[in-house]
């Protein structure tokens, strides 16, 4: 007997999976007892890239997710709602359900595979981070013997974009991104990318499976790009650091809590991260005893998410063709106790961990800082910089008057590792010094 597919969306990604779907000739054999059954769209009347017969098609995705006939929900719409309240519903009744909605998991992750355990049912979500890099489940299955210390990636094509081009081209970060938008690269409204929340909500589902807790999405520290400058970006190069758009969640200690944020980074040239330009993702993970492990691929469009999501469906056909309960009988199982089949969940493929992270505060945060200040050309600038730097303990790596700026002096600082809140507090002092006309730029370094 075939397994049933409700695909809820057929946009890119929807498309894309449907061709595959169809398109099975040397692929793993397991994709010919896959039908799709249903596919929920917005409109029955749009032209579309792939033949689906109009029993296949609906507008009712209410109906899909209370089919008792589907196994399988694809969840491929985006947005939070209805995606939400279709996915707790399908799993509700018992339905597995695979998803590319990274806001929907990062936001309701909890009542989501809360749901999914009690159901006795798997949420995949491979294509939520990195489109089709494999990651999640390398850190679901893998890599689940390390004891993973750091997960850094460049999780955003469209910043990796922009701020690449800014590095080849010299030019502004305004004009980059305008370019993008008139290409199809960025969103006719970019915040989600160029403010960091779509890499947030990556970083925070990342950071859970790695660590093996829940995270609270508001302890993200979220910065974004649009103050990074060609200035910088030009100064990165003489001091050998190239700039990214870094998600970042680390551990110092198996005790200890987590720092997990989502900034703008100095990254030395000759980091693993350094060289991954255009739209494309890679994600770095560090543990011990694996040391270092790096996944690169594209990190959106059709195809490269649609494989993804294929291979979460693949992964749930095979768990359905081994299980010797069938769904009617899951579904029975439930009505008379809804935790029966919560034992039969394989640990490697569910979503079991209901504590949260505790997450550090950023002014624990021991990293090192460049700062751009803009002063007014008096002798003993540099003298009073490092005096107030070093009433807080903060170490200067390197201190330079690089040049002016109309008839203000620029000078460049680089510090050795400080707790962030030691050098906040140095640069409210600056900030307090006649001397100094602004401080346009400061960014961590990795």
């Amino acid at each position: 007997m075939g397994v049933k597919l409700g695909i809820l969306g057929l946009g890119i990604v929807g498309t894309g999976t449907v061709q595959l779907l169809q398109d099975i000739t040397g692929r793993h054999p397991l994709l010919q007892e896959i039908e799709i059954y249903r596919v929920g769209v917005r409109s029955l009347d749009k032209p579309r890239t792939v033949e689906l017969s109009t029993e296949v098609l609906t507008t009712d995705l209410e109906a899909i997710v209370n089919d008792p006939a589907i196994d399988i929900i694809v969840e491929v719409m985006g947005g939070l709602e209805p995606a939400r309240s279709l996915i707790l519903k399908a799993l509700s009744n018992g339905k597995h359900v695979v998803t590319a909605n990274k806001a929907a998991i990062a936001r309701f992750g909890a009542e989501i595979f809360t749901t999914a355990n009690q159901a006795g049912v798997y949420v995949m979500l491979e294509a939520a981070v990195g489109g089709g890099i494999p990651v999640i489940q390398p850190l679901k299955q893998s890599l689940s013997v390390n004891r993973i210390h750091t997960i850094t990636g460049i999780v955003n094509g469209t910043t990796n974009y922009i701020l690449t081009r800014m590095q080849t081209e010299g030019s502004n970060f305004g004009d980059v991104l305008a370019d993008a938008q008139r290409l199809g690269y960025a969103e006719a409204d970019p915040t989600a990318d160029v403010e960091g929340l779509d890499a947030a909500d990556k970083i925070a589902i990342l950071a859970s499976l790695g660590f093996g807790g829940r995270i609270n999405l508001q302890d993200v520290y979220t910065e974004g790009i649009r103050q990074v400058s060609k200035t910088d970006i030009a100064y990165a190069e003489k001091l050998g650091f190239v700039i990214k758009l870094l998600a970042i969640a680390k551990r110092n200690t198996p005790s200890s809590p987590l720092s997990v944020r989502v900034h703008p980074t100095f990254v030395p040239q000759a980091h693993p991260l350094a060289s991954i330009n255009g739209v494309y993702n890679a994600i770095l993970v560090e543990g011990e005893p694996i040391g270092q492990v790096m996944f690169f691929g594209p990190g959106a469009g059709a195809g490269a998410t649609a494989s993804a999501v294929t291979s979460d469906i693949l992964n749930l056909v095979a768990t359905l063709k081994t299980q010797r309960v069938s769904t009617e009988e899951l579904h029975q199982s439930k009505i008379q106790n809804p935790k029966s089949k919560i034992a039969s969940l394989n640990p490697l493929l569910a979503c079991g961990h209901q504590e949260y992270c505790q997450i550090a505060p950023m002014a624990e945060l021991i990293t090192r800082f460049y700062a751009r200040f803009l002063t007014n050309d008096q002798p003993g600038v540099i003298g009073k910089l490092g005096t107030c730097f070093g009433n807080y303990g903060v170490s200067l790596e390197s201190i330079v008057q690089t040049g002016f700026q109309g008839e203000l002096a620029e000078i460049v600082v680089v510090t050795h590792d400080v707790p962030e809140g030691n050098f906040r507090q140095a640069l409210a002092e600056i900030r307090n010094l006649s001397a100094i006309e602004s401080i346009p730029s400061l960014l961590r370094v990795l």
